[in-house]
């Protein structure tokens, strides 16, 4: 798979084996989301309706061939009803009996192509003795929603509708599409629609759609509709809170700050969250004197910061600089009694590092963690390994990730490795050392390189002058997908050109002109 990169690395003695040298390749989020972390039957029973025996053994038999067979007959590009009609006229496909889990794979497997996706839909809705579930409405619902096809969405919305299936979720679905469509008429029509459903509107169905409103940016919409509603439905806090994220979100936060006072007025008791979510929001425009306006008025009024408060505070002093000021948080938090957890030590432990206070930093982790029950994590080691090779002590660096390694509860990832290979580049060793590196991110723990990774080691490779490795991990990268920045390509153009490598340099301009 990375056949390149194995080709330099057996050269550099290291072995791979090639059964197991996979890298998973992805340059965005929503690749990962193909992957099923739960197992078919704890999904089913944990976040719908309870599986009868018969759906039990279903779930329980091996479904892989079936799979396969359908996809093979599923053509990308073709209509959904071209895709229905080549699965309800093929035989094999009529041998086979959908389950609720078989469906849920198949359409998740299409996620991303809504024709066929909603083709297979339609074949195993049309197969005797199967009824799709709720779930699996509501998952071709948010399908149509999420790729825009705003009509098949409304036509499937009246279908369960008929079949009395519609849930809270599947509004909360289908009034976040229209939102994010832009549609907001038909979102607050959704919510007018509620009764039709069977369901009722209250003070959560409120909300639902409030929140739907205020996290697009609609704020104003949102407050019009809440003033219209309130005269029936009572607010809560959760529906004040609602209004505090979004405001800050649009980055008005002395409505947000009114939000708080309209609360008190309805009865309703602001809580850690209300002001947090103001204190972060004056901590992104670093006004620090309203951040201790408001920490004060926490304590006037009987609530206390949290832990979460306090360490949002401290990040922004870190990140404004003023590292001093931020390690005296750690006494404010002290003097209200508040527990520190591992993002509060973490983010400790960063703004000491950048303090070049090294020392009290490794105090913190080697001793006022265990103290207060806390375990390190990925981000404490990341933290730990950073700090050290930015400081210089390389294999200190190096004796972290050793001792990671012996953990269970946390393994390393992307970021654990880029202060290393960056400590490869600055010392020199730029032969075994990247090579093992490189070898165990692979084979020993199956990380991806994405594209920081990527650039990262090209631009280390060609100033060492091994522009021959740096260009196989560009072809690489390129073959998968994952598209190389302007500067790395021009970086590497230059290299190989003074390599007398013409051949790679046309590839490389080729790559430039696409870009």
């Amino acid at each position: 798979m990375i056949c390149h990169l194995q080709k330099y690395l057996k050269q550099a003695r290291i072995p791979l084996n090639p059964l197991t040298s996979h890298i998973h390749f992805h340059s965005s989020s929503e690749n990962c989301s193909h992957v099923v972390s739960s197992s078919p039957i704890e999904s089913y029973c944990s976040d719908g309706p309870r599986l009868d025996r018969h759906q039990v053994l279903c779930v329980d038999s091996p479904r892989l061939p079936d799979i396969d067979v359908i996809i093979s007959k599923v053509h990308v590009g073709s209509s959904e009803d071209e895709v229905f009609q080549s699965l309800k006229q093929d035989h094999v496909c009529n041998a086979i009996q959908p389950s609720h889990y078989l469906v849920n794979k198949l359409i998740h497997r299409f996620k991303d192509d809504w024709k066929s996706a909603l083709g297979i839909f339609r074949w195993a809705g049309s197969c005797p003795g199967y009824e799709h579930s709720s779930e699996i409405y509501e998952m071709m619902v948010d399908i149509l929603g999420k790729m825009r096809q705003m009509d098949q969405m409304r036509a499937l919305l009246e279908e369960m509708s008929k079949g009395h299936i519609v849930t809270l979720n599947t509004v909360a679905k289908v009034m976040r599409r229209f939102s994010g469509a832009g549609q907001w008429e038909d979102a607050v029509r959704t919510f007018d629609e509620l009764g039709t459903f069977g369901l009722e509107k209250n003070t959560e169905t409120m909300n639902l759609l409030l929140d739907t409103l205020c996290k697009e940016g609609k704020v104003e919409l949102a407050r019009s509709v809440f003033l219209e509603l309130k005269l029936c439905i009572p607010p809560n806090a959760h529906t004040f809170n609602i209004f505090i994220h979004g405001w800050c979100k649009i980055n008005r936060v002395d409505e947000a700050q009114w939000t708080i006072q309209e609360m008190k007025g309805h009865g309703c008791h602001p809580c850690v969250i209300s002001y947090s979510t103001i204190i972060q929001s004056y901590c992104r425009q670093y006004n620090f004197s309203k951040v201790y306006e408001l920490l004060d008025e926490m304590q006037a009024q009987g609530c206390p910061p949290n832990v979460v408060t306090y360490t949002t505070v401290m990040s922004y002093l870190a990140k404004s600089g003023d590292f001093e000021e931020a390690i005296r948080i750690t006494e404010k938090m002290k003097i209200v009694g508040s527990k520190p957890d591992s993002r509060f030590f973490n983010c400790l432990i960063y703004t000491l590092g950048r303090a070049s206070r090294v020392q009290e930093a490794v105090y913190v982790y080697q001793v006022e963690m265990p103290e207060n029950g806390v375990a390190p994590d990925t981000s404490t080691f990341n933290t730990m390994i950073t700090m050290f090779s930015h400081q210089g002590h390389h294999e200190k660096a190096f004796h972290v990730l050793e001792e990671m390694n012996k953990l269970e509860h946390c393994k390393p990832n992307v970021q654990t490795f880029q202060p290393l290979l960056k400590s490869c580049f600055k010392t020199g060793k730029t032969d075994e050392c990247l090579s093992q590196l490189l070898d165990d991110m692979v084979n020993k723990h199956h990380l991806s390189l994405d594209i920081s990774t990527y650039t990262l080691v090209i631009h280390g490779l060609c100033r060492a002058n091994k522009c021959e490795w740096a260009y196989l991990l560009f072809k690489e990268m390129i073959g998968h997908d994952i598209t190389p920045r302007y500067q790395t390509c021009r970086l590497i153009l230059d290299e190989v050109k003074q390599k007398h490598m013409y051949d790679a340099a046309e590839k490389i301009e080729a790559v430039m002109k696409k870009l």
